[in-house]
């Protein structure tokens, strides 16, 4: 499919976007935390990595490495752009409030959602670089154990040991966390 989009078949163009799309959508999402950046979302980051595909797939040029592994190289560069972009963006967007309050969560259920996210995402930063991009691609991303080992440019064994290792420290954090919690402390 990829050969046949380099070669410019807007059919296989289409199918190999159907393809990268979803994956580029939930790896952004996993990488940006579920929030919005300023005025950028995971998913205008995710579009973002999808037009640079497309500007690259007539140069593109197959060395026998993986495809995703590109789109992956692409998305984590669009990710840290994002990062970089919001991080020297000093003014502070502020959106409509709303005419009625939304049903559901409410304050309280908002605030234990982002306790929990920004709790997840203090315990994953302190994960090895290469164990946390498994963890997303595998976890949050859905990806299976071979297309995890394909995007990353390693073996399935590797990517199993990586991931039973982080998730192993993950829970180790956890417990130590909570008993802290318990003790007081």
């Amino acid at each position: 499919m990829v050969h046949r989009a380099h070669s410019g078949d807007p059919v296989a163009v289409h199918e190999l976007l159907g393809v990268i799309a979803p994956v580029v959508v939930r790896y952004c999402r996993a990488r940006m935390g579920g929030r919005d950046l300023s005025y950028l979302s995971a998913d205008d980051v995710a579009q973002e990595v999808c037009l640079a595909v497309l500007k690259i797939l007539p140069s593109y040029e197959d060395r026998g490495g993986s495809f995703l592994y590109l789109v992956r190289a692409i998305a984590a560069n669009k990710v840290a752009d994002a990062f970089n972009a919001v991080s020297k963006d000093k003014s502070k967007p502020v959106p409509d409030l709303p005419e009625e309050a939304a049903a559901g969560v409410g304050p309280e259920g908002n605030a234990v959602a982002l306790d929990l996210g920004a709790r997840l995402e203090r315990l994953m930063s302190r994960l090895p670089r290469n164990q946390q991009e498994i963890v997303s691609l595998r976890v949050v991303v859905g990806l299976s154990l071979a297309e995890t080992a394909e995007a990353l440019g390693i073996s399935p064994g590797r990517v199993r040991g990586q991931e039973y290792r982080a998730l192993a420290k993950l829970r180790e954090m956890i417990e130590v966390g909570d008993r802290q919690w318990a003790a007081g402390g």
